[in-house]
């Protein structure tokens, strides 16, 4: 009677594959909460933390981080500016936007300049870890909720720079002439600026333009 054969030697398990992230958050509790959730799940590991937007460049640098969540709202320059300042410098970074912000200019500019996804803080657990596995494997990610936001911020008419510039300062209170001294220009060109703003966002006033306004996040409350 043959002996059985020796089993052979066992095939090693390859190590598992891990998304690295880079928490970004000026809340220190919602820094830690977020790190102790993720490294729940046996695939993902937070390698780094930022507190402000001028941080996230060194992080990532010295991280090389998976993935960035990133904090709409943050200390020093926001997300939006520090996505844009990250994915010129990396441009193969990948940002997730998490925020408990979700006006349609502030989704409309996070996906311009570069943001994968954007996810509200509100959302269920399920749908985070869902969000930051298809943004890690190179896919965009906007739930239902956000889609309808930003196709009606796309049927929008784009503000330009100056229009913006003009929009805070009519949040201040500024008349046409203050405003045509603080930005160099004629009175007569505000005016023109003020119209064309009127038919934008679609009101009859300078306090219904500034509400509209603040109401789409084109200009901040503060």
């Amino acid at each position: 009677m043959n002996p059985s054969p020796s089993p052979g030697p066992s095939t090693p398990t390859p190590p598992l594959a891990r998304i690295t992230i880079l928490v970004v958050d000026d809340h220190f509790v919602v820094r830690s909460g977020l790190t102790a959730s993720l490294e729940l799940e046996p695939d993902l590991k937070v390698v780094a933390e930022a507190e402000r937007g001028e941080d996230v460049l060194e992080q990532y640098a010295q991280h090389q981080p998976t993935l960035v969540l990133m904090d709409l709202m943050l200390t020093g320059i926001n997300g939006v500016e520090a996505t844009e300042r990250l994915r010129a410098q990396f441009p193969e970074a990948k940002v997730l936007m998490f925020s408990t912000f979700a006006r349609n200019e502030e989704i409309y500019q996070a996906l311009r300049v570069g943001a994968k996804g954007y996810l509200l803080k509100t959302a269920p657990r399920a749908d985070l870890l869902a969000a930051i596995r298809t943004v890690a494997a190179g896919e965009n990610y906007l739930p239902p909720t956000l889609t309808g936001r930003l196709a009606e911020r796309l049927a929008q008419s784009e503000l330009t720079p100056r229009e913006r510039e003009i929009l805070q300062l009519i949040r201040t209170g500024r008349g046409n002439k203050e405003i045509g001294a603080a930005l160099f220009i004629a009175e007569d060109t505000v005016k023109r600026h003020v119209s064309n703003l009127f038919q934008k966002l679609k009101v009859s006033d300078r306090a219904q333009a500034v509400a509209e306004a603040i109401k789409r996040g084109l200009i901040s409350a503060d």
